[in-house]
């Protein structure tokens, strides 16, 4: 296992200049019409897909990069370029990483191509977790599977919310509630091919920000889905929540508290871990733009005789700003890095990632608004864009206060509520 370092191979290097010039030369220049129109960018995705970008293949390479550095490089330099036309081609990635995490080597083979599509004919996938009444609170989950044994179908009921790309994906993977007796460790994740009966688009979301990327409900009524779309399998799935059974028997309490105690694997969860540092790598990505069109424009913009920079009201604000997001990208690598090594994350390191990141994003980003004055606040500047975008990344797959907690029950030991 490669050693952690700061330093970029040339290999590494080379995939950075290459997505540095497809969000400068692609993304960008895009940006503030699929910002406006708020729609799915998808000649731009198709872009991505010619060069292969938007592909398994890229994204497993970077995924199995020895040092750990590859997807949040590649994060950071999407983002970079627009983060809502960035999560429009890399949203399909949470769903995939729900294969990956919980799924079987056929299941990755067969279902995962397809999230994809090809150049010619691109396709996304959704991952469906959250629900009007159970984002955070992921134990309260309403969306139940049942299983029908005499046709080996499950048949899934429920709505989810907050869905990226959730009703025009080919693909759509979701969390479902299999033994309510067992609270969060009664879950379980299903694939829902394309094409099912019962599952519809609800409501689709009109956003504060990441505006290019498709946000809405998914609606499920008697969905039927083979008994080999659940992920890893029947006899794995009975052999957790055996365990689940009998830890909650152990303990000497109520199967339905024992969602609270234990280390049996969450579906859910299982994704949110794998993908917070990248999450961060994102925020970072939208911080560090924001900080170089400042920076710019700190240089050029004349006030008084001279550039605003030599104030040090704004010098020092561009100092701060580059020393935090430094500071979250370490954060981000030394996560992403230990998840590769297969080193634990014993003091919530990749919670640690998302929740620094995050919050940096949308300092700077108000900082860099703040340092344009009125040209920040109009939509001429990508800043206020950008300040617009920064908010999602405290909020979504786990808000910053629920990171704290996450840190807090790890440092502690302790049931914090």
């Amino acid at each position: 296992m490669a050693e952690f370092t700061m330093e970029l191979n040339d290999d590494q290097k080379e995939v950075r200049d290459w997505l540095h010039g497809f969000a400068a030369d692609v993304i960008r220049p895009a940006a503030a019409e699929w910002d406006e129109r708020e729609e799915t960018p998808w000649p731009v995705i198709q872009e991505a897909a010619k060069v292969g970008i938007y592909s398994l293949d890229f994204y497993a390479q970077q995924f199995f990069d020895p040092t750990g550095l590859g997807i949040p490089m590649a994060m950071e330099e999407l983002f970079w370029g627009d983060a809502g036309i960035a999560l429009s081609i890399v949203g399909t990635g949470l769903a995939a990483i729900g294969v990956v995490a919980n799924g079987t080597e056929e299941q990755i083979g067969t279902w995962i191509p397809q999230m994809y599509g090809t150049p010619d004919d691109v396709k996304v996938a959704a991952f469906c977790s959250s629900e009007p009444d159970a984002g955070s609170d992921v134990g309260s989950m309403r969306t139940r599977a049942v299983y029908d044994q005499a046709k080996d179908e499950w048949v899934l009921n429920g709505t989810k919310t907050w869905a990226t790309n959730g009703g025009i994906a080919n693909v759509h993977i979701v969390v479902a509630v299999v033994d309510p007796e067992l609270g969060t460790k009664g879950h379980a994740s299903f694939i829902v091919p394309p094409g099912t009966p019962g599952l519809s688009q609800g409501q689709k979301f009109k956003k504060h920000g990441i505006r290019a990327s498709h946000t809405a409900e998914v609606v499920l009524e008697d969905v039927r889905v083979p008994g080999s779309c659940l992920l890893g399998g029947k006899e794995k799935l009975d052999e957790r929540l055996a365990r689940a059974r009998e830890r909650a028997r152990a303990d000497g309490v109520g199967a339905s508290s024992s969602g609270s105690r234990g280390r049996v694997k969450n579906a859910a969860m299982a994704t949110f871990e794998a993908s917070r540092p990248a999450v961060g790598a994102m925020a970072v990505g939208t911080a560090r733009a924001a900080y170089e069109v400042a920076l710019d424009y700190a240089m050029n913009r004349t006030q008084f005789g001279r550039p605003i920079i030599d104030n040090q009201g704004v010098a020092f604000q561009l100092a701060d700003m580059r020393t935090q997001i430094d500071a979250a990208r370490l954060l981000v690598w030394r996560a992403s890095w230990m998840a590769t090594a297969g080193r634990p994350f014993t003091s919530a390191e990749g919670s640690m990632s998302k929740l620094f990141a995050s919050e940096v994003a949308k300092k700077v980003t108000a900082q860099a608004v703040q340092i344009l004055g009125g040209n920040g606040y109009t939509r001429e500047y990508p800043v206020e864009r950008m300040h617009r975008d920064s908010a999602i990344y405290t909020i979504f797959e786990g808000t910053s206060e629920i990171q704290r907690l996450v840190i807090a029950r790890t440092l502690s030991g302790m049931p914090i509520r």
